[in-house]
This record gives structure tokens, sequence and C-alpha cells, in this order.
């Protein structure tokens, strides 16, 4: 079976809206799912430079699918194999939520694999 790695990462400055409040880390950080294909998210690895804790939230079609928080000048690594299938059609994007006016630098890095 031939299978495909893809890749959402970056490193990106970012300012908090709020933690309740997650908005997209950039325009670069979209993923949507081919036609015919199914896509399985393999891992996540992020880190955050600021004073506080940050959260990136992996929004599949417009809804929270998995929440990763990231410890002050703190990293985190998840295993995501095999987690589910996504369907062709399905869009991904990441997220952050971080406190009011908290700025900072995000490191991302999401592994996926079309197959």
């Amino acid at each position: 079976m031939h299978s495909t790695p893809r890749f959402l990462q970056g490193i990106f400055p970012f300012e908090g809206e709020g933690m309740d409040k997650p908005a997209p880390v950039h325009d670069t950080l979209h993923y949507i799912v081919p036609p015919g294909v199914t896509t399985q998210p393999l891992y996540f690895r992020g880190g955050n430079s600021a004073d506080e804790l940050v959260t990136v939230v992996l929004v599949r079609d417009g809804t929270p699918m998995r929440y990763f928080p990231i410890g002050a000048r703190a990293s985190t690594h998840v295993q995501l194999a095999v987690v589910e299938d996504l369907d062709d059609g399905t869009v991904l994007e990441l997220h952050l939520a971080a406190g009011e006016g908290q700025s900072g630098t995000l490191v991302v890095d999401l592994g996926l694999v079309e197959v």
C-alpha cells in the first residue's frame, strides 16, 4: 500500500486572545484530505516560548478534535498513530488558545500520512 506523509509545521509568533478563544495560528496550518484518500494523524510536537501555558487545538471541520497543552517555556510530543482515519474532504486546522495579550513563539509539527 502506497502512503504519502504530510506535515503541518513551522515557527510562528502569536498573541493570545484568551484561553477560551482559540484562533487559527497561521494560514499554512490548514489541510484538506484529498478525494479518494484516507489520512491518519501520526504525531503532534509543539513548543512554547512564552511564560505561561498555551493550548494548541486540532480543529476538524470547524470542531475541536484534540487539545495539546504546552507548558511555559516547554514542549510536548503526543503519539497519535492509528487514533482514527480522516475521510476525504475532512478539513484540519491548528488553532491556539493563549491568555489575552500573552505573546511568544509557537513551534508546531503535526505529522499525517495519506493512505
